[in-house]
Order: structure tokens, then C-alpha cells, then sequence
């Protein structure tokens, strides 16, 4: 359900699109984007950290769009998102010697550091390539190939990541098990 509700904005955006093009999906996600920070708020829930950012930025290049009439900010979006993660985790990693991926997940698994690193570099390099992927295919293909890839080849390829990474820490929970 989690999962679902931060698509919510995508979802909505995808379907605006279909019905009335880029400038309506872009309201429409901005103000997804509002309503799902403030159901959250209203039922006293806790707003990661994430969303507020994923909020601002929406905001920033979803106002920027439609105030200039031109799709290519909102076009930017995925990218500056998935590059700000990339560049966090990795600056965290880097800069401050604190791996933010470790800090999600090590009450569950126990692993190495250097598997630790492993990991958190493979989620900094994984949405590096993503916010690239994004540009490529926003500025070569249509922009309903891009609502498509947005959608679809975004979570699909997230899916896929999450799967390799299920198999590189297996081994890890297979190990605590048998302890």
C-alpha cells in the first residue's frame, strides 16, 4: 500500500496525461503531490523526509511549466529527484562516513562494511543512471513515450534493481538465519 501511495502522484499524473495532455497532468501532480502530504499530515502520520523534497520539487519545476507553457521542466523533474538521491547517498557516504542505506536497513541485516558500501553505491549509481535514462528518453521521444517510460519503465526498472538487490542480500539474511 505504501508503495501505491507514493505512486499516487505518478498514477494521477499518467492519467491527466491521457485525458488533457501535459500542462493539465502537471496541475494535476502538483496538487496530488499537496493532497498526499497533507492526508498524511491530517492523520497526525509521520512525512518522510523524501516526499517533502519530492513536493518541492514538483512544485519548483511543476510552476515553472506551467507558468512558461513549456513541458521541458517538468520533463527535468525525475532527474533532478533521482540525482539528489544519488548525490545524498553518496556525499553521506563519502563526506559525513555515514551510509544511509545501512541506517534503513541494518536492525534486519547484518552484512560486512564493505557490503554495506557495496549496496549503498549500487542505489547512488542505480539513480544516477536513472536520472540519465530519464533525459535520454525525455528529450529523443515523444513526450507520450516519455509519460509511458515515466510510468511503466521507471517502476519496472526499479523492480528489476530491487530484485538484484533481494538476490546480493539473500546470502546476508541466509547467514543471520542460520546463526
Amino acid at each position: 500500500m505504501k508503495f501505491l501511495f507514493d505512486l499516487f502522484p505518478v498514477i494521477l499524473f499518467f492519467i491527466a496525461f491521457k485525458l488533457q495532455g501535459i500542462y493539465v497532468a502537471t496541475a494535476v501532480a502538483i496538487a496530488a503531490s499537496v493532497a498526499q502530504i497533507g492526508w498524511l499530515w491530517l492523520r497526525g502520520r509521520k512525512i518522510d523526509a523524501m516526499l517533502w523534497v519530492s513536493l518541492a520539487i514538483i512544485v519548483v519545476f511543476g510552476s515553472a511549466t506551467l507558468l512558461l507553457h513549456d513541458e521541458t521542466f517538468i520533463k527535468w523533474k525525475p532527474t533532478v529527484l533521482y540525482w539528489l538521491f544519488a548525490s545524498v547517498l553518496s556525499v553521506s557516504a563519502l563526506v559525513f562516513h555515514k551510509n544511509l542505506i545501512r541506517s534503513m536497513l541494518g536492525e534486519k541485516i547484518q552484512m560486512p562494511d564493505p557490503a554495506w558500501s557495496k549496496l549503498n553505491f549500487s542505489w547512488a549509481g542505480f539513480f544516477a543512471g536513472m536520472g540519465v535514462l530519464n533525459l535520454y528518453v525525455a528529450f529523443n521521444f515523444p513526450t507520450d513515450t516519455w509519460v509511458n517510460f515515466k510510468l511503466f519503465g521507471g517502476m519496472g526498472l526499479m523492480l528489476g534493481f530491487v530484485i538484484a538487490q533481494s538476490l546480493f542480500l539473500a546470502k546476508y539474511v541466509e547467514q543471520k538465519e542460520s546463526e
